[in-house]
């Protein structure tokens, strides 16, 4: 079997939270293939650790891949922050003989280094496209931990774990390897919170991350992290308005600075991304979306309405606004062919990480979260059908049907993107529901 049939089989996605099936990116040959070792996000404390604590495995699953697509040169992206990181990868790179092939490069410890489109060009000093994808300047990105489930992969070992950290105003911060399926209640009673109810829940980085309309979720393959706030924090109140609210708000008191603009990454890049000429559409109560097509380029990071309006107002929102209504019409973006530059601005304009933490409230949160051994022995786990971009997998077992830990229990679909799901504990399944398999753990049977 080879490479690719082995990452698929296993199960292998976009660990950085996208969830891109990663056989399927896997598929075209690049000149470059760059690990995003960035984490970007303000409180995540994953990849920083796992590329020290499992660096020859993250190594050999980064060439293993480079190797398959055939490309000249593997590059690790990191903030050069992480000192001893940098130099634990940079010892076994030489000793495992890749010097030639791979090398570690540093970072600015700004937001968002681990946008895929500031990485590439931070890497290699090339622009991706707009409306395009890093592979269109010869570049395949994957993340720290899909290259470690790269590696496990080689030897037969199916994605049924990932690593999440718990960080946010909470007793216990720690990062933590956790079943895939696990119920989300069972991790978060491990922060030393007493009462969930005064809290609200962040799934994923404080910038990016969606507040958590219930608990009785379940870890995904793309869970990376939950951050916990008071519900009276400024962060919690800023997310929780709606897309209604943010049109509302922002056609009333947008005064047009342009700050959006002036710092959105994906602008700086030469890209036609400007917030403010679609939050000045409100105003106009312009009918024809067609030419707010620009929308469409937002790659959400919300660096403008978490950190650059200085009214407090909701661009990102009102981008996503106008992508949904450009997307029930069928209108997709179509860029002008051109030779991009960056802004000759760019230098002076990115956004230290720093600075944007004690923007969002979050300096006293910004403290270590240590990978912890953790035992969890949940009653049951539900596994996701939906854990990737793509379609749904679809099971392959039946109720009251025994499974091993590792077993695949859902497959892809035929002649479609998708990647398999595989149970994390051995079990019993209990229930077959649209999206989900419900497993009762083996010793809850």
């Amino acid at each position: 079997m080879d490479l690719l049939n082995m990452i698929r089989d296993a199960g292998v996605i976009g660990a950085g939270g996208a969830g891109f099936p990663t056989h399927a990116k896997l598929t075209s040959k690049a000149e470059y293939i760059l690990l995003n070792g960035a984490e970007c996000e303000p409180l995540l404390r994953v990849d920083q650790q796992l590329m020290e604590q499992f660096a020859d495995e993250i190594i050999k699953g980064l060439e293993a891949a480079g190797r398959y697509i055939e490309a000249g040169k593997a590059i690790i992206g990191i903030k050069g922050k992480h000192k001893d990181v940098i130099a634990r990868l940079r010892e076994r790179i030489t000793a495992l003989g890749l010097e030639t092939f791979m090398e570690v490069m540093e970072l600015r410890d700004m937001y968002p280094a681990g946008d895929e489109q500031v990485l590439v060009h931070e890497l290699t000093q090339r622009i991706v496209p707009e409306a395009s994808i890093p592979l269109k300047v010869g570049c395949v990105v994957i993340n720290a931990e899909t290259a470690l489930n790269i590696f496990n992969a080689l030897s037969g070992k199916p994605v049924t774990e990932t690593y999440i950290t718990i960080a946010g105003d909470v007793p216990q911060r720690f990062t933590v390897r956790v079943p895939v399926g696990l119920p989300i209640r069972d991790l978060l009673s491990k922060c030393g919170v007493e009462n969930l109810a005064d809290y609200a829940v962040i799934d994923g980085g404080p910038m990016m991350g969606s507040i958590l309309n219930s608990l009785d979720g379940h870890v995904t393959k793309k869970s990376k992290g939950y951050v916990l706030l008071k519900k009276d924090h400024f962060l919690i109140r800023k997310k929780s308005v709606n897309l209604d609210q943010a049109r509302i708000i922002g056609k009333t008191a947008c005064e047009q600075c342009r700050m959006c603009t002036d710092l959105c990454p994906r602008y700086l890049l030469g890209h036609n991304m400007q917030p403010h000429k679609v939050m000045r559409a409100l105003s106009y109560n312009l009918e024809d979306v067609k030419e707010q097509q620009i929308a469409q380029l937002c790659c959400e990071c919300n660096a403008c309405e978490l950190f650059s309006c200085p009214a407090n107002l909701h661009p990102k929102s009102v981008n996503i606004f106008y992508k949904r209504k450009l997307a029930e019409e069928g209108v997709k973006y179509q860029p002008t062919p051109m030779e991009y530059q960056t802004r000759s601005a760019r230098e002076y304009r990115l956004i230290p990480s720093k600075r944007l933490i004690a923007k969002i409230g979050l300096t006293a949160f910004d403290k270590p979260a240590p990978l912890t051994p953790t035992d969890f022995q949940p009653e049951y786990i539900e596994i996701s059908l939906r854990q990737h971009i793509g379609a749904p997998a679809v099971p392959i077992v039946a109720v009251g049907e025994q499974v091993q830990a590792g077993q695949m229990i859902g497959k892809i679909p035929d002649n479609s993107l998708g990647a398999p799901v595989h149970a994390s504990l051995s079990g019993t399944v209990q229930e077959i529901r649209n999206n989900s398999i419900v497993i009762r753990v083996g010793s809850y049977v």
